[in-house]
C-alpha cells in the first residue's frame, strides 16, 4: 500500500508535534518494511530513513511561516500531491485542515481541541479561520487517534463523533528521557545555568493555559512561611509581548520581589531537559488542561517526584503516583508542595510508581493504528 504521512512538524523538533513526529517516523521505519511510505514535508528532513520511504518537499510561493502558509499548504496543496502521487491513505500527524476526496483513507492524530475549549486563544481572524477548517476536517477524517482518552472524550463531547471512529494511542517521549543522567551531564547542565541541585522546577511552556502564575503566587506563599525553601526554577519561551496569553513571568517575580529565588531560564533544549528534570527535587506542572501532557511523562522517566493539576489528560498519564493540587487554588498548590518536599519517603514511593506507570507508553504501541 502506497501511504502518505504530513510529517510537516519534523521541521518544528522542540515542539510537542514535533517530537511526536519524529518518533513515530523512527518507530514506524524500524518495524513497517513492506508498505510504501511518502513523507510530506515543508523543509527536508535529515533522518535516517528505511528505503521503502521517499520525501517530497514543497512549499507554496508564499514562503512565510506563518498561519497563511499553513492553510495554503494544508488545505490545497497537500490534498493534490497525495492525489497525484496515488497514495491510497494519508496520516495527518497533528490536527489540521486537510479533507481529501472519500476514495483515500485519512487518519488523522487529534493531540487536543484546545482552540475549542479556551476561545481567547483563538484571538485574530487568521487564528478563527484555521480552527474553523481545522474542525471540519477532523470531523471529515476516516478515522481519529486520540492521543488520550480524554481528547477523546471531549471530541465525542464538543464535536459530536461517533466513538466508534475514534481510537485512543498513548504518545511516549524521547529516548533521551529514558537514558540515565550521569554525573557528568548532571554538572555541566548545572552550571551552564547557575543552578545548585534540589530546586523546586517546573516547565512545559509559558502560555496561559499553563497557569505557571498560580504556582508563582503559591511559592511567595511558601517562602513567606519559610525563607530557606529551595528555589523556584522555571523554564520556557520567554514572549512578554504576547501577555496576557503568554504568562510575563519576569513581570509578576519582580513584583512579588522574590528575583533572588526564582531562576527563570528561558527556553532550554532537549539536550539539557533531563538533567534538570534529574536535579529538581520536585516537579511541579499547575497546568488548566492537557490533551496528553508529555512534561509530566519526562519527569516520570527521568525520576523526579511530581506535584501536578488533577484534570483533563493529567490523572490518565501519572496514575496513582503523583501528588495532586487544585490549581486554581494557591494555597492548596503550596500546602501539596511543601508536603512532599517535607515527606522523603512519599517522594522515593511516587518515583518508584511513576517509573513502573511509565512503562505503559512506548512508540512502538502508539504507531499500531
Amino acid at each position: 500500500m502506497k501511504i502518505g504521512i504530513n510529517a510537516s512538524f519534523a521541521r518544528k523538533p522542540g515542539s510537542g508535534m514535533g517530537e511526536v513526529t519524529l518518533n513515530y517516523l523512527r518507530a514506524l521505519g524500524d518495524k513497517n518494511k513492506n508498505d510504501e511510505f511518502v513523507l510530506y514535508l515543508e523543509e527536508d528532513l535529515i533522518l535516517d530513513l528505511p528505503k521503502n520511504f521517499t520525501k517530497k518537499v514543497f512549499l507554496p510561493s508564499y514562503k512565510r511561516d506563518d498561519l497563511v502558509r499553513k492553510i495554503i499548504w494544508e488545505k490545497f496543496l497537500l490534498p493534490k500531491r497525495i492525489k497525484e502521487d496515488g497514495c491510497e491513505s494519508l496520516i495527518s500527524l497533528y490536527q489540521c485542515p486537510t479533507i481529501l476526496s472519500e476514495e483515500i483513507n485519512h487518519t488523522m492524530v487529534v493531540h487536543d481541541i484546545i482552540p475549542e475549549l479556551f476561545p481567547e486563544y483563538v484571538n485574530n481572524w487568521r487564528k478563527k479561520y484555521y480552527w474553523s477548517l481545522t474542525k471540519k476536517a477532523i470531523k471529515k477524517a476516516s478515522r481519529i487517534v486520540a492521543v488520550s482518552q480524554n481528547t477523546k472524550d471531549d471530541l465525542i463531547k464538543y464535536f459530536k463523533i461517533e466513538e466508534n471512529k475514534i481510537v485512543v494511542k498513548y504518545i511516549d517521549v524521547d529516548a533521551i528521557y529514558k537514558k540515565e543522567v550521569t554525573d557528568f551531564d548532571s554538572q555541566a547542565v548545572l552550571k551552564k545555568y547557575e543552578l545548585t541541585p534540589g530546586y523546586i522546577y517546573s516547565g512545559g511552556g509559558l502560555d496561559k493555559r499553563k497557569n505557571i502564575d498560580t504556582l508563582i503566587y503559591a511559592y511567595k506563599l511558601l517562602l513567606d512561611k519559610n525563607k530557606n525553601i529551595p528555589d523556584l526554577v522555571i523554564s520556557g519561551k520567554l514572549m512578554p509581548q504576547l501577555a496576557p496569553l503568554i504568562i510575563d513571568v519576569e513581570k509578576i517575580v519582580k513584583e512579588l520581589e522574590i528575583q533572588d529565588k526564582v531562576k527563570i531560564l528561558g527556553f532550554v533544549s532537549q539536550e539539557n531537559l533531563p538533567a534538570i528534570y534529574k536535579n529538581a527535587s520536585v516537579f511541579v506542572y499547575p497546568s488548566l488542561y492537557e490533551g496528553f501532557g508529555l512534561p509530566l511523562l519526562e519527569a516520570m522517566n527521568v525520576g523526579v517526584p511530581i506535584v501536578t493539576s488533577s484534570n483533563s489528560s493529567l490523572d490518565e498519564v501519572i496514575g496513582d503516583s503523583a501528588v495532586f493540587f487544585d490549581p486554581n487554588n494557591k494555597e492548596d498548590v503550596a500546602n501539596k508542595i511543601e508536603e512532599i518536599l517535607n515527606n522523603k519517603e512519599l517522594r522515593e514511593g511516587n518515583i518508584i510508581k511513576a517509573r513502573e506507570q511509565a512503562r505503559n507508553f512506548s512508540w512502538e504501541k502508539f504507531i499500531e493504528f
